[in-house]
């Protein structure tokens, strides 16, 4: 089959498409799936350059699970996963075979729970996901999906909104609330937007110019420029009240200040740090304000199950972009990396192309956003 290999920690230059990569086989308990749209993540870009580091050295070379990792090359990266069952390992019910499903990529490796997050993996990482024609997963990871979206924009959901609403769940945000969203306009935080909504709350996003018109058409309330002079003074100015909840996916110079703009007791939750995860932190503004601090990362099952819910119940919809062919991936994250869209960009097989990957969606967000590069 034809799939992209991870080779290595580095540049673009790992990542090597092939076609004479061997088509996996379902294992007991497993589905074999004919992937039709696999979505791109932040980690995709993180794992290749070993950008995690260590708990003593912020630089060290070093991939997810600090430490104990289950990374090994060549690996098939790709998390949002959609496509059919084809086969069918031994104890799974053969009349699955057929199903258009998503996955949960999450790999738990404390089955007696579906809420603990204490040790997880993930497919894509620990082991083969789906930049490729095929993979196989665990037949309980496949949920069968019969909302009328196509499989691209289905591809957008999966990491992205399951990160969403795990940061909201462990953040507690309640209706009314008001919630700051940094890095709005990317998968996670544009899921965010809308998850907010669900919830009744009321979400402000920090962005770059030309984008405003797109994020308060996702569902942020208002925009706040992410290169204003007084962060503090400018979030005070556009939000009608105190900020309950900052869901932060930046990270970097701005950290103190999303601290110091939250309300006593507000709450703090993040699952990403695309503005440097080294930050200063005044521990004053920490405690004399009884701050939370939240750290989150992937999903439970239940979080998992409640957003297939949302997409059936048609409360969320998918933000996409544009979509690659797999033969160009690396255009796809040379693409990714430049942060210029809105939403979610999503890779296709070659061979799905015709009937999956042309016309995308989303390019009105793209041209909305003022985007250079939308089409």
């Amino acid at each position: 089959m034809s799939a992209v290999r991870l080779v290595g920690h580095g540049g673009l230059e790992q990542l090597v498409h092939a076609d004479d990569v061997p088509t996996p086989s379902p294992a007991a308990g497993e589905v074999l799936i004919d992937v039709h749209a696999c979505g791109m993540n932040n980690t995709d870009v993180w794992v290749r350059e070993g950008a995690y580091g260590s708990d003593t050295d912020p630089s060290e070379v070093s991939t997810w699970r600090r430490g104990r990792s289950t990374l090994e090359f060549p690996r098939i990266q790709g998390t949002d996963i959609v496509g059919r069952i084809v086969a069918v390992g031994e104890g799974v019910e053969p009349g699955r075979v057929g199903e258009r499903v998503m996955v949960d990529f999450s790999i738990y490796n404390r089955p007696e729970s579906d809420d603990s997050l204490a040790d997880i993996d993930y497919i894509g990482h620990g082991r083969d996901g789906g930049y490729a024609e095929y993979v196989a997963v665990p037949a309980e990871n496949a949920y069968e999906i019969s909302a009328d979206i196509p499989d691209a924009g289905l591809a957008t959901f999966c990491c992205a909104y399951l990160t969403a609403e795990q940061m909201l769940v462990r953040a507690r945000l309640g209706e009314g609330e008001r919630v700051l969203v940094t890095g709005a306009s990317g998968g996670v935080g544009s899921a965010i937007l809308q998850l907010a909504r669900v919830r009744g709350a009321v979400p402000y996003a920090v962005s770059s110019h030309g984008k405003e018109e797109a994020l308060r058409a996702i569902g942020a309330e208002d925009v706040v420029l992410r290169d204003a002079p007084d962060l503090v003074a400018e979030v005070e100015r556009v939000a009608d009240g105190p900020i309950d909840v900052v869901a932060d996916l930046v990270a970097g110079p701005m950290f103190n200040d999303l601290l110091r703009i939250l309300r006593p007791e507000g709450r703090y939750t993040t699952a990403g740090a695309i503005g440097g995860p080294v930050v200063d932190l005044d521990l004053r503004t920490m405690y004399l304000k009884q701050l939370e601090l939240h750290g989150s990362s992937q999903g439970t099952r239940t979080a998992f199950r409640r957003l297939v819910e949302h997409i059936q119940g048609g409360r969320i919809r998918p933000l996409l972009d544009r979509t690659f062919r797999l033969s160009d991936f690396h255009e796809a994250q040379r693409t990714f990396m430049g942060k210029t869209y809105i939403g979610k960009l999503v890779v296709v097989p070659d061979r799905h192309w015709d009937e999956v990957g042309a016309p995308f969606a989303g390019a009105e967000a793209s041209s909305a956003a003022g985007d250079p590069d939308a089409p």
